[in-house]
């Protein structure tokens, strides 16, 4: 993102979210997000997951311009390139965790076959593959945090994004989520992550902190930087 803006407009009010903005997030790479409440985190997740559209500025996701696209054209690069996971979960109470996975699956047209590989893959990954057939209910707030991460993992995105990950989690359940995002990390995908937790965001190779809509960089210096897969390519 390159000088980024994004501006609400009313009759009587114009609010600057983000100005001036400016990040470079290179593949490979995980990303803490900090900030306080109201200055422009969540407009910069939504403007980064292509949910919402910006003001002025410049925004290449993995090379590709985003300014300009058509609904349908942010719809499917949106499902090609992009993981989401919420601070609720929000899992379908009353689908089992196979289901709840396979709901945007289906969105994208993925045959039967494909679909079930993508679901047992994912939930295994996040060490729940023997409970495809249990329900959210059924399972701990951790728990439902490694479903709601199988189910972005599945669509085989490039760049996760995580808003307040550990947010409803208690400390250990919270440190688990974390190493399992650090392990997806190691594995190859960008993390992009806003936390209010000082804890979690130490343990990111990186840290952004957004004030008054724009940013500035924090390296944590006991942490070595994280290798990327290929430094040269743009993945936010």
């Amino acid at each position: 993102m390159n000088h980024l803006s994004k501006v609400y407009r009313t009759h009587m009010i114009e609010t600057h979210a983000l100005r001036g903005f400016d990040i470079h997030v290179r593949e490979g790479e995980f990303v803490a997000v900090t900030g306080p409440s109201g200055s422009g985190k969540t407009t910069f997740l939504n403007i980064a997951g292509l949910l919402e559209e910006f003001t002025e500025g410049t925004y290449l996701l993995d090379g590709v311009e985003v300014r300009g696209l058509s609904d349908d054209q942010r719809s499917r690069l949106r499902n090609e390139k992009i993981g989401f996971i919420f601070q609720g979960f929000n899992l379908i109470p009353d689908l089992n965790l196979f289901d709840n996975v396979d709901v945007p699956l289906r969105y994208r047209g993925l045959n039967a076959a494909e679909r079930k590989r993508r679901i047992d893959d994912a939930l295994g990954k996040v060490g729940l593959g023997s409970r495809a057939k249990h329900y959210p209910a059924e399972l701990s707030g951790g728990q439902q945090q490694r479903v709601a991460i199988a189910r972005a993992l599945a669509g085989s995105p490039r760049l996760l994004l995580a808003d307040e990950p550990t947010g409803n989690l208690d400390t250990q359940m919270a440190r688990g989520v974390m190493e399992l995002l650090e392990q997806i990390n190691a594995e190859g995908t960008t993390i992009v992550m806003v936390t209010h937790d000082p804890e979690l965001a130490a343990r990111a190779a990186r840290n952004v902190h957004i004030v008054d809509g724009q940013v500035s960089d924090l390296v944590h210096p006991s942490l070595p930087a994280r290798p990327v897969a290929v430094p040269a390519a743009a993945a936010s």
